[in-house]
């Protein structure tokens, strides 16, 4: 995950000087996602994310590893996630990188309704996205909430026909992240 991580940062900033303005990085985030299916509700969560933000051109980078969820209703319900659905094993992290559309002065405090238009990967498949989300920027920290929803579908993840009614088709998706300067 972490060579991950390093090959996004080096590629959203290799054209930047030694000079170039300091980067927000993730200080604490989690995730959690919730299937609310006709006769089941799973939920999971991680808090074992990576990211950072460049304040000079307002590109992003998060990344979660697969297996890092927990919750679910039962340790079997764990196992087929990661290994029947996500393929964990062969898919090992989920991610969102790009840009946040609005032009945004991160050294000005204040809450902004923010666009994030970026590729989300998730079982090896790429989506363009365009994801609302709250901003704050306090104290020298920024903080990122936002709630989506991911179709299975878009994904390629199946779902068997026998479990359909347990497992939703659309599922929600909540973030949220304090990053810090580094």
């Amino acid at each position: 995950m972490m060579k991950w991580l390093y090959l996004c940062a080096g590629i959203l900033f290799c054209s930047y000087s030694s000079h170039a303005q300091n980067r927000f990085f993730v200080e604490r985030a989690s995730i959690a996602f919730t299937s609310n299916a006709e006769l089941e509700v799973i939920k999971a969560s991680s808090d074992q994310i990576e990211g950072l933000l460049d304040p000079s051109s307002n590109k992003f980078a998060f990344s979660v590893k697969m297996l890092s969820f927990k919750g679910f209703n039962s340790g079997l319900q764990r196992e087929h996630f990661n290994e029947k659905y996500l393929e964990s094993e062969r898919f090992p992290t989920a991610s969102f990188s790009g840009k946040i559309i609005e032009d945004l002065d991160l050294t000005k405090e204040g809450t902004y309704e923010v666009r994030a238009k970026g590729d989300l990967e998730i079982h090896g498949v790429k989506q363009t996205r365009i994801i609302k989300s709250k901003l704050t920027v306090s104290k020298g920290k920024v903080s990122i909430e936002t709630n989506f929803t991911v179709p299975l579908s878009d994904h390629n993840i199946m779902i068997p026909k026998i479990v359909g009614q347990k497992i939703a088709t659309e599922i929600e998706v909540v973030f949220s992240s304090t990053m810090v300067l580094k």
